[in-house]
């Protein structure tokens, strides 16, 4: 329920602290879960930082040294832990804290399963998708590498990558890779690199260790944060035995630090041997077909029409000229075969006309109207009739009937 307050009736500080103290104490004891941070002893009390794994909250949390020394093993910096705690309001300070009245470390397997249910998440989520993953740079420009400081997995990256390629730039993020403060620096270099428009790759690298040790790069915030990143993120964390979920959502996972900068960045040398290889296999391509274009070209040339183009003109006007002679011969002979024809056929008419029959001694006797009298019987008395003669005509009148 909340106080009656005004600007003419306020309450003392006194008074609101206290009653957020009454508030605070209905809590109880409760068990909470988190990763400590800045572990320190001071006489008989133990002072830790009790982190959230996944969000950016934490809280102070205080503890007899026999609660902290009865846990075993004994929780270090970075270790995750179930902590059974009771919430306290120090109203003189106006400051909260949690007292610890038991710790319990969270075991591998536990660890396993709940790494393996974030992984299911993620997964459902599509975080982990192939099709989501971008192809790395041929050769990139600037190589973007978060690692530890002063670490092995720095100088495996660096001097394996110079050595395949030495004009590789590099821009290195060095970051705490294990604890309480590797989960926040490993994302905040993470962001600086992925803002930067020279970078065109980032390598994520550390050397093997523990589970507990590589727990950071399984960080759910971590792991979202390089889904969201423009630029391809290569994962080198620990060994190949090691898998924590950045390998699953970055675009490619490298065994090693090593591994990383073979997959990176390309070998100056395997790169000039091919060069030499593919430009040698041009060459007999380009030699191979223009040895086959000749070849052609001096068979086309070699050919008689184009060795002597004049013979081959001669030999069709020859051609020609025997075509002609044959249509002539032909043409003379048709013309010769329908001159025969002729004459015969007018052989024929000149033996089978009247007047041929005339010139024999015959005449032919017609009416007036032309009409050929062939038999007396057709005739009258006194009708005129005309007598044809070869060479002229004479007119008669039937008599004697």
């Amino acid at each position: 329920m909340s106080a009656k307050t005004s600007p003419e009736a306020p309450l003392p500080v006194r008074s609101v602290l206290q009653m957020v103290a009454q508030w605070i104490g209905k809590l109880g004891t409760v068990w909470v879960e988190g990763q400590i941070t800045e572990l320190t002893a001071r006489g008989g009390t133990v002072f830790m930082t009790l982190r959230d794994p996944v969000a950016n909250v934490s809280a102070r949390v205080t503890c007899a040294r026999n609660v902290y020394e009865s846990s075993l093993p004994r929780p270090v910096d970075g270790a995750r832990v179930v902590v059974h705690v009771k919430a306290d309001f120090w109203v003189n300070r106006g400051s909260f804290a949690f007292t610890a009245l038991e710790i319990r470390p969270v075991g591998v397997g536990e660890l396993l399963a709940r790494l393996e249910r974030l992984r299911q998440v993620l997964a459902a989520e599509g975080v982990f998708n192939n099709d989501r993953k971008r192809r790395l740079p041929f050769l990139p420009g600037t190589v973007g590498l978060i690692c530890g400081r002063d670490s092995a997995a720095e100088r495996d990256v660096l001097e394996n990558a110079r050595r395949r390629w030495p004009a590789v730039r590099f821009k290195v993020e060095q970051v705490a890779v294990q604890g309480g403060l590797a989960v926040a620096e490993v994302t905040d270099a993470l962001h600086r690199l992925d803002a930067d428009r020279e970078v065109d790759v980032i390598i994520v690298a550390r050397g093997g260790g523990s589970l507990e040790d590589l727990l950071p790069f399984s960080d759910e915030s971590l792991v979202r944060a390089v889904a969201a990143c423009r630029t391809p993120v290569v994962s080198a964390i620990g060994h190949e035995q090691d898998s924590p979920l950045l390998d699953l959502v970055a675009d490619l996972r490298a065994s090693t630090p090593t591994d990383a900068a073979k997959k990176v960045v390309p070998d100056v040398g395997e790169q000039l041997a091919l060069v030499h290889q593919l430009r040698d296999r041009g060459r007999r391509v380009v030699g191979g077909w223009l040895e086959r274009e000749l070849a052609w070209l001096h068979s086309v040339r070699s050919r008689p029409s184009l060795a002597d183009p004049v013979r081959e003109i001669e030999r069709r006007a020859e051609q020609v000229e025997g075509l002609r002679d044959r249509t002539r011969r032909v043409l003379d002979h048709s013309l010769h075969r329908g001159s025969d024809s002729l004459e015969h056929l007018r052989a024929r008419l000149v033996a089978l006309s009247p007047a041929a029959t005339l010139e024999r001694g015959y005449a032919i006797v017609q009416k007036p109207s032309g009409e050929v009298v062939r038999k007396a019987a057709g005739l009258t008395e006194g009708e005129e009739l005309t007598v044809r003669f070869p060479d002229d005509r004479v007119g008669v009148e039937v008599t004697g009937l």
